[in-house]
């Protein structure tokens, strides 16, 4: 059995699925101890970003309990959900490196924090103004791990997710049985 077939069948399996969301949670812990222990503030595409993570851990907890049978459709829906999710990921990941690599003069001047943005605009309009950026993102915080950033593992991380989702999709049509 090749490598190839070995993470074919893997990937189905619960525990896989089980492991996938232990992972977001670990990603979830690691934010936390960020922002508590080393006193390091998320700004509001940091928060956004955290989102995306509980919600693709949230989708492999749900593949994990539900344990679709490998030729199911619902096998389909959980990848194809969690391709969704991770592209997601990556945009919003992409666009806050993006915000720190600005030149001085182009970073956007600082707005509202978060919480009063959700308190006074509708939902559209708070999501459209966190995603123009402000200036608490596009500052960096100083933390980096082998010369990347916060936003730029994130980027990696968020990728990885939509390789592994695209390639659950690619072993459900594999394996599709014909009509």
């Amino acid at each position: 059995m090749s490598v190839f077939q070995v993470c074919q069948k893997t990937i189905n399996q619960r525990w896989f699925s089980f492991f996938v969301a232990g992972v977001c949670a670990a990603l979830m812990g690691a934010a936390l101890y960020f922002q508590y222990g080393l006193n390091l503030e998320p700004c509001p595409l940091c928060i956004f970003q955290r989102i995306v993570v509980i919600v693709f851990g949230a989708v492999f907890l749900l593949k994990a309990l539900f344990h679709p049978r490998p030729e199911s459709g619902f096998q389909y829906f959980f990848f194809f959900l969690a391709l969704l999710v991770a592209g997601l990921g990556v945009g919003i990941a992409g666009r806050h490196v993006w915000l720190q690599n600005l030149p001085e003069h182009l970073v956007p001047a600082c707005g509202p924090a978060l919480d009063y943005l959700m308190d006074v605009l509708p939902f559209m309009e708070m999501l459209e103004t966190v995603f123009k950026g402000s200036g608490e993102c596009a500052k960096q915080d100083g933390w980096s791990f082998l010369a990347l950033n916060m936003p730029e593992w994130m980027v990696i991380i968020f990728s990885v997710m939509l390789l592994f989702s695209l390639f659950g999709l690619w072993t459900r049509w594999q394996n599709r049985k014909p009509f």
